[in-house]
């Protein structure tokens, strides 16, 4: 059954409105699972079990009435404006029909640091679903996506169960990040998964190893990240579009930089106590950095300068450069 409804957090200036419900499970399936379990040895899957009726099936589905103004973020995010065009042919296509957005998983290709998860969060941000971030470098097993068997010690959910079931939204944004990295050596594949969440019609039944319950996954936006794509699997990447992201050219590189300040010193209650602006050579310090560094720069310069009793962060301020380690390079 669907219903309308439209929520809309003031921190967010482009989420597009939701406008239906979805079962991302049944719950008679759980109910018989959980009238299976007789003993005590299964308290983990019981109590999930439960939590899963508790909580219900349904869950918000984002659903565009339109296309949204997206040109902050073509501002803010330049060197990915082709990835924002393929996300705006989706929402063209969702917003005079009864369908929830849906989005053809993607993998962005670029070297470190060049803002790809970044660009992931104001991915979600612009969605309104929220974001769950997988790491792939760390990752030594499968069922960190899937799940691991109930019979193991320390058994639990993987991050596609835990996104749907425990979240709001029946099409969350997860992005397994350096999907490149992962571990070749594990046991188990860690990307074994994928290959069932990545295709629409295998992700509708979508069982998590612990659960042991379908789950519609159909409708999650896939964000990958990677540096090198020869360490993909082929089959892996003919279930994506696959992006070629760019470093920004050193206009844009500053507008990063000028875009971060700004979000900073909005998103704090101490941030009125700073200018506006920050100066052009600060920006020119900062420009070669890649936008979690330049982060991190930016409040290490307002605390020195909220330190030091001055309105407006200089060079001085401001961590002093480090060799290469956090370059990110730009385009002339």
């Amino acid at each position: 059954m669907e219903s309308s409804r439209s929520l809309a957090p003031q921190s967010s200036l482009f989420q597009l409105p939701i406008a239906q419900m979805r079962r991302v499970f049944q719950p008679d399936e759980v109910e018989r699972k959980l009238a299976k379990l007789q003993d005590h040895d299964h308290d983990s899957l019981r109590a999930t079990y439960r939590r899963m009726l508790e909580r219900g099936p349904q869950r918000f589905s984002v659903k565009p009435s339109g296309v949204p103004d997206m040109a902050g973020l073509y501002h803010t995010l330049p060197n990915f404006a082709e990835v924002l065009d393929d996300v705006k042919r989706h929402v063209a296509l969702a917003q005079d029909s009864h369908d929830a957005l849906e989005v053809t998983p993607m993998l962005l290709l670029g070297p470190p640091g060049i803002g790809k998860t970044h660009f992931a969060r104001k991915l979600a941000d612009l969605l309104g679903t929220g974001m769950s971030l997988v790491p792939m470098s760390s990752m030594t097993a499968g069922w960190l996506l899937s799940g691991s068997s109930s019979q193991w010690k320390g058994a639990k959910p993987g991050k596609v169960f835990e996104a749907l079931v425990d979240g709001e939204y029946a099409n969350p944004v997860i992005v397994v990040d350096e999907i490149d990295k992962a571990s070749a050596d594990a046991q188990y594949d860690p990307l074994g998964a994928l290959y069932s969440l990545l295709e629409h019609d295998t992700a509708l039944s979508f069982t998590d190893e612990f659960a042991e319950v379908a789950i519609d996954a159909s409708q999650v936006i896939w964000v990958t990240t990677a540096n090198d794509e020869r360490d993909i699997p082929a089959p892996i990447l003919n279930r994506m579009n696959v992006f070629q992201v760019e470093a920004p050219s050193l206009e844009a590189a500053r507008q990063i930089a000028r875009d971060l300040y700004q979000g900073i010193r909005n998103d704090h209650g101490w941030g009125t106590r700073f200018a506006p602006e920050p100066g052009d050579d600060v920006l020119d310090q900062l420009c070669p950095l890649a936008p979690r560094d330049m982060r991190r720069a930016l409040m290490t310069g307002f605390g020195n300068a909220r330190l030091d009793g001055h309105a407006d962060i200089t060079v001085a301020d401001l961590p002093r450069p480090g060799g290469k380690k956090g370059s990110m390079g730009f385009v002339q």
